[in-house]
């Protein structure tokens, strides 16, 4: 597994550097952290979908410790839909990843909660911006290029489109809309969306049919998006 895990690529995108402020849809960005946690899952062979469900394949633990602990619920459980497990485990989630990232000097977390302790405010400005700045050029790299991406980086940028958060790209108008045609190309050419066959796909058939299932509980979710 990669040093910075999806679900953190994810929330770094969404908050702003400097207000440490969440941008965009909060549903949507925990719907797509949690989905993230189940890629990652995904990427390093743990689980895949069979007979409707996420199901794991190799309960041996990845080292990292949020995918460990999801890892262990599922194994544990009874077999439930991906659509199912994003909304189990949307909920905390955010404030785990947070955590995480304050603990290694990614960013800090600013406790401005009133002195009555009434309303509970916290910020999270960056403290080493180089992290965030490597998952933007590689999804830049992929935006502009032609070739299509790796695996990881084809399933953040398929996440991004998902939960619509190209604007946390620096994006407006047109360019937002043609930053989503192009993140839906790369989806496409993975394999993710059904247009391609697994067996013509960039990705592992594998990693590829979890990715689609969960985006499409995903869509399903946040409904359509406004043109």
């Amino acid at each position: 597994m990669g040093s910075v895990a999806l679900a953190e690529e994810l929330l770094l995108l969404a908050y702003d550097d400097e207000s440490g402020r969440a941008t965009g849809s909060t549903i949507g960005l925990d719907l797509g952290m949690a989905a993230a946690v189940l890629v990652e899952l995904a990427l390093a062979g743990r689980i895949a979908y069979v007979g409707g469900a996420l199901a794991v394949t190799n309960p041996a633990p990845t080292g990292e410790a949020i995918a460990d602990e999801v890892l262990t619920r599922v194994a544990a459980d009874t077999p439930h839909s991906p659509a199912s497990w994003l909304q189990r485990l949307r909920h905390g989630l955010r404030e785990r990843v947070l955590a995480d990232l304050c603990a290694r000097n990614i960013i800090c977390d600013v406790d401005e909660t009133t002195a009555d302790g009434y309303i509970h405010l916290h910020r999270y400005p960056t403290i080493d911006p180089s992290v965030e700045a490597d998952v933007r050029d590689r999804l830049s790299l992929a935006l502009i290029g032609d070739d299509q991406p790796d695996e990881r980086t084809a399933a953040l940028a398929t996440l991004v489109a998902a939960v619509r958060m190209e604007p946390a790209l620096g994006l407006t108008g047109e360019d937002v809309r043609a930053a989503h045609a192009r993140l839906e190309k790369i989806s496409d050419h993975a394999g993710f969306t059904g247009t391609v066959s697994m067996e013509e796909s960039s990705i592992r058939p594998s990693v590829a049919l979890v990715v689609a299932v969960l985006v499409k509980a995903i869509q399903t979710a946040l409904g359509t998006a406004k043109a």
